[in-house]
């Protein structure tokens, strides 16, 4: 199973920006971020074809966040910008897409996941 690695998370005012990084093991042709807050469940954020099927966001990550790859170093990227308090979350990368478990945003539809790293918007 492909091994993923993220970093780049932080805290910073609302308004302001941050970069996540995911470094996978291997090629993959799918990857997505996700997020998730204590008590409630992991949403989906944004996901991307790697071979250039195109990218994929939840409506409260439009305008604002944009993902991207960069294939020779079998990484993924999620720009991050005008952050609001409720983006706070810990937020995962996620690899291995099931297409039968559910679409793209789905949790569920995917089997690997990065340790996840944590993002504080303040007001």
């Amino acid at each position: 199973q492909v091994r993923l690695v993220e970093s780049g998370g932080g805290s910073v005012q609302a308004g302001g920006s941050l970069r996540l990084s995911c470094a996978a093991s291997g090629y993959t042709n799918c990857m997505g971020w996700f997020r998730q807050v204590p008590g409630k469940e992991r949403e989906g954020v944004a996901a991307i074809y790697t071979g250039g099927g195109g990218a994929y966001y939840a409506d409260s990550a439009k305008g604002r966040f944009t993902i991207s790859q960069d294939n020779a170093k079998n990484t993924v990227y999620l720009q991050m910008n005008r952050l609001k308090p409720e983006d706070t979350a810990v937020y995962y990368c996620a690899a291995d897409y099931v297409v039968d478990n559910g679409g793209l945003l789905t949790y569920l539809a995917w089997n690997a996941w990065g340790q996840g790293t944590q993002v504080t918007v303040s007001s």
